[in-house]
């Protein structure tokens, strides 16, 4: 096992428009590689009413984008501000950041471990 204190996820759920905005600030905070995924849920934004086919429904679950990315030599609140100035739209429903720590990463094509895997 490799030295991973400082090896930290970043993982974001934003909304799915500023997920170009988000990509940008990332490269130039360093940190351009990432993964993303389409995801519904429901945080504090409020649900949304409507009608089809002459039936009223409740939409609870909104379509969100999660983005995470790994990394090592860049800080993690460097890129937690970068996703934070570039998601912020001042509305509810901005999303959520989180850092966890990486307790181990390996590199599966080379087999390199901890910070160099990242």
């Amino acid at each position: 096992m490799s030295d991973t204190d400082s090896i930290k996820m970043v993982m974001a759920i934003i909304r799915p428009d500023k997920l170009a905005s988000v990509k940008s600030a990332l490269a130039e905070a360093g940190a351009p590689s990432l993964t993303v995924t389409n995801v519904s849920g429901r945080g504090s934004q409020p649900a949304k009413k409507g009608q089809w086919r002459g039936e009223e429904y409740t939409v609870d679950l909104h379509q969100k984008v999660k983005v995470e990315c790994v990394v090592a030599d860049t800080p993690a609140d460097d890129v937690v501000d970068a996703i934070v100035d570039a998601a912020h739209t001042g509305e509810k429903g901005d999303g959520k950041v989180f850092v966890i720590p990486v307790e181990e990463a390996v590199q599966v094509r080379t087999g390199k471990e901890g910070k160099p895997a990242v």
